[in-house]
């Protein structure tokens, strides 16, 4: 799981413009800021640590780790203080560095709730035409629960080209109300959508315990590991993944944080070798389908 502006730093200066990623330079990523000596017009680059300077720079960076596959989604948020559309890359521009990777990055398209119809036409030309694999959405930057009405259209239509989707669990490092980031939102809807493939961002946190229940509740209620180094996980959550079916619905992921730091220290946290294969690979290419 990451963003384009891991591969490509200049998609950052946009994200940059929104009041919400500037508090984030100097919130989330602060002591970066500071040690960097970054100005305002400069809070862009402090992601430039994060990530590298090109996509063929990140393929290295994956070889060398041992990354077969990253998945990289569109980063599509909505300003609620400048009451605007955030968004790092356009479906064309994300497909272009899907081929430059030679088809090492997954693709993930974004989803709108303030224009349903635009966004659905583009989520069937994204998954039918350029061969995008899910969605990831944003909810809380909405100020939406994901069981709110206006995302269902978004879980009927992936239900029908049978993509997954993700959802952003767990607080906001941006300055948005974190409410709709609770992983028990999730319940309606999996019970709305029983069919649909759901993917719970995030480790859940601080609701972790809320995380756990949904996937050990839900059939087609799946989580992912990322925007925590898993030194910082859990002792309990750490157990929950490791135990019967669970170990078969969480995926591996780091939402742009460093890889090789990321992987090794996953590999050291106390889990079955069954437990690790399942995350590290196996249940990404199950499904979404690789």
């Amino acid at each position: 799981m990451s963003r384009p502006q891991y591969a490509d730093p200049e998609m950052a200066k946009g994200l940059f413009e929104a009041y919400e990623y500037r508090v984030l330079a100097k919130t989330t990523f602060g002591g970066l800021t500071e040690k960097m000596g970054l100005g305002d017009d400069e809070l862009w680059k402090v992601l430039t640590v994060l990530g590298n300077d090109s996509v063929e720079a990140t393929v290295e960076e994956m070889d060398e780790v041992g990354v077969e596959y990253m998945f990289m989604d569109q980063n599509m948020l909505w300003s609620q203080r400048d009451s605007r559309l955030i968004t790092a890359a356009s479906v064309e521009e994300l497909a272009e560095m899907v081929d430059r990777s030679d088809g090492r990055i997954v693709p993930g398209v974004g989803y709108n709730p303030n224009r349903i119809t635009e966004s659905i036409e583009r989520l069937e030309r994204a998954v039918e035409d350029l061969g995008f694999k899910y969605v990831w959405f944003h909810p809380m930057s909405w100020g939406l629960k994901p069981s709110d009405s206006e995302c269902y259209p978004l879980y009927s239509k992936c239900v029908e080209l049978d993509v997954p989707v993700t959802i952003q669990t767990g607080q906001s490092a941006e300055p948005l109300t974190s409410e709709p980031g609770r992983p028990m939102y999730a319940d309606e809807v999996a019970i709305d959508f029983p069919e649909l493939e759901l993917v719970l961002s995030h480790t859940g946190w601080p609701w972790t315990s809320e995380w756990c229940s949904m996937l050990w509740r839900h059939p087609n209620v799946y989580g992912n590991v990322g925007a925590y180094y898993p030194e910082f996980m859990p002792d309990e959550q750490v157990e929950f993944i490791d135990s019967g079916r669970i170990r078969e619905k969480v995926l591996w992921a780091t939402n742009g944080l460093d890889l090789g730091r990321h992987r090794a220290e996953f590999e050291e946290l106390d889990l079955r070798d069954e437990t690790r294969r399942r995350v590290l690979k196996e249940n990404a290419v199950e499904l979404f389908d690789l």
